[in-house]
């Protein structure tokens, strides 16, 4: 007998879907050092459960020095059948068995949507992009990255604990052990390298990776990613806290979306100071500034507010096109001409 298709949530079932996210989001972003002894069996039962004998295991301190370990112990392409059935088969296995139980379209959404962005997009896609610039065609070999299945599993576990699908244990023992025990796994006939997990994991209050003056990411053999709030920065930036870095460096960064990092790392205040902006115009306690240099996008103009008693100055960009203190202070004011407010200092 099917069991009958679940086609709307009740409000306690929907508000546990956090509960699931958070405990995958948890497994997901462990810096706990992997059991090597749970990690070894893991992948021997996925082996099994495809019908393949168990291969060479080999352990990697990071996914730099696994790609690197891989393409001199391999001498021949990874069969792509073992390979798509290691990294798909557990995951499909499980999709196909309970979304067929599902008809609540919005359902994965809810559940994948708050894990994605920081998991896939954020930590697995960054540290991808990375080896890819530093690897190059050795990244070209699959591998099973645990951030993004952990996306898989907090779905399936909600799946099977609070709204009681049917599922095969086994397979879903194989997919949960994989996360839970094992870092990236690099999967072959001959052998399978499985990493370690980072040591360090820093993200900002939105979820995106973000360190200032240190790595963002850090494996256990020193391999490390810097971000600030979301993007990938080289190590010459990274290493540095922002009030150390040269408002100089802007105009020699050919990267748009960097200089943008160190638009904003720097701040307007010493960006002013540094590069020599020229004052346009003037009004009580404020200044209009341009500072003429190809810095960004567009021309930056700003307005610069210095407290009479403290001396404190601050600086807000304004759009290039206003020409005096007094219209920059009005759309800093949202319209409001300064003649009708009172500056309190």
């Amino acid at each position: 007998m099917s069991q009958e298709k679940i086609e709307k949530l009740t409000p306690q079932k929907e508000a546990l879907i956090p509960v699931y996210r958070e405990k995958w989001r948890k497994i997901a972003l462990s810096t706990e050092p992997i059991d090597r002894g749970k990690a070894t069996e893991a992948v021997i039962n996925a082996y099994n459960s495809i019908g393949k004998k168990a291969p060479e295991i080999i352990f990697s301190d990071s996914p730099y020095a696994a790609l690197k370990t891989f393409s001199a112990k391999i001498t021949k392409q990874p069969k792509r059948a073992l390979n798509e059935q290691l990294r798909f088969q557990p995951w499909h296995q499980m999709e196909e068995q309970i979304s067929s139980q599902i008809i609540e379209n919005d359902l994965n959404d809810k559940l994948w949507g708050g894990l994605e962005r920081q998991l896939w997009g954020g930590l697995e896609r960054q540290l991808f992009k990375q080896l890819i610039k530093q690897l190059g065609s050795k990244v070209n070999h699959k591998y099973i990255p645990p951030e993004v299945w952990a996306c898989g599993g907090s779905n399936f576990d909600f799946y099977i604990s609070v709204l009681n699908c049917t599922y095969e244990q086994s397979k879903w023992s194989v997919f949960q052990s994989l996360v839970k025990n094992c870092g990236w796994i690099l999967p072959s006939e001959e052998i399978a390298i499985v990493c370690d997990r980072p040591r360090i994991l820093s993200f900002d209050n939105q979820q995106r990776l973000h360190a200032e003056g240190a790595p963002a990411i850090q494996f256990a053999d020193g391999y490390s990613l810097y971000a600030y709030h979301g993007v990938t920065l080289p190590e010459k930036y990274g290493k540095l806290h922002p009030n150390q870095w040269e408002a100089q460096w802007i105009i020699d960064e050919d990267n748009a979306e960097l200089r943008r990092v160190l638009i904003q790392g720097i701040g307007y205040e010493r960006i002013a100071q540094e590069l020599g902006a020229i004052a346009l115009d003037s009004y009580q306690e404020y200044s209009l500034l341009k500072i003429d240099t190809d810095i960004d996008v567009e021309p930056i103009s700003l307005l610069k507010m210095t407290c009479p008693s403290t001396g404190f100055i601050h600086a807000l960009r304004v759009p290039p096109e206003i020409i005096s203190a007094r219209e920059a202070i009005a759309w800093v004011n949202w319209g409001i001409n300064p003649e009708e407010f009172s500056v309190q200092t």
